[in-house]
């Protein structure tokens, strides 16, 4: 049998506003994201363009593609006309673009303020609904040896083991690390087991001749850095 088209199947649309067409012959920049979230998903339903799919999936954050790279897959999965293919393929999109974000930033290597140790970790851990807790662990040039994820927990923490944090720092031959950790709840104020966790991490690096040079706390646009604020 073949396919069954109807009048909000994108083979109804004029040749030029199709999204994968509108590519070919434009370029990827003229298309919305929308248009672009589309191509990934291949088909919308019965009563929804692929494209008119994207839109109702894009309004939903707002049309904030960061929020969109919130989404879990059950969150897609409500969406009528999105399949677990479907999400799957949104998922690795996102992820793809997260990982070249990161790239980008991995490509300095070196890491010379607070500020510097934001544009590395954002991209990785900014967005998570959940707390993580990574290490950078740098040589005695302050450059990049191992960005490496130490834990990952719920909504409001994250048990850390800090002879495992170290363990790494010696099998890498580290002189300095630095720590950092993500609050869905956006909010950059220190908890108190945060505050007690820097100075564990401290303490137990000053006997293994291993500096904790900082801490950041990450949101998606700000951090906290307990070096610049002198807690430390």
């Amino acid at each position: 049998m073949g396919e069954i088209t109807t009048p909000f199947s994108i083979k109804h649309w004029s040749e030029k506003d199709r999204p994968r067409e509108k590519l070919l012959q434009r370029g990827h920049a003229v298309l919305s994201d929308a248009e672009l979230l589309a191509i990934l998903i291949g088909s919308g339903s019965r009563n929804e363009s692929a494209v008119a799919l994207c839109k109702r999936i894009l309004a939903s954050v707002d049309n904030n593609l960061n929020q969109l790279g919130k989404m879990e897959l059950g969150d897609l999965l409500q969406f009528k006309g999105i399949g677990e293919a479907k999400a799957v393929t949104i998922l690795a999109a996102l992820e793809l673009g997260r990982r070249r974000r990161m790239g980008e930033a991995l490509q300095k290597k070196k890491i010379n303020s607070s500020a510097s140790v934001f544009e590395l970790m954002q991209p990785i851990i900014s967005e998570l609904p959940h707390e993580e807790f990574w290490i950078i662990y740098l040589n005695n040039a302050n450059k990049v040896l191992q960005t490496a994820q130490l834990s990952k927990g719920g909504i409001t923490g994250t048990l850390v083991d800090v002879r495992l944090a170290f363990k790494n720092a010696l099998q890498l031959g580290a002189v300095a690390l630095i720590v950092a950790h993500n609050h869905p709840s956006g909010t950059l104020h220190p908890s108190q087991a945060d505050k007690d966790l820097t100075q564990k991490l401290k303490k137990a690096g000053e006997s293994l001749d291993i500096k904790v040079l900082d801490h950041l706390i990450i949101t998606e646009k700000a951090y906290f850095s307990f070096a610049d604020e002198n807690l430390l």
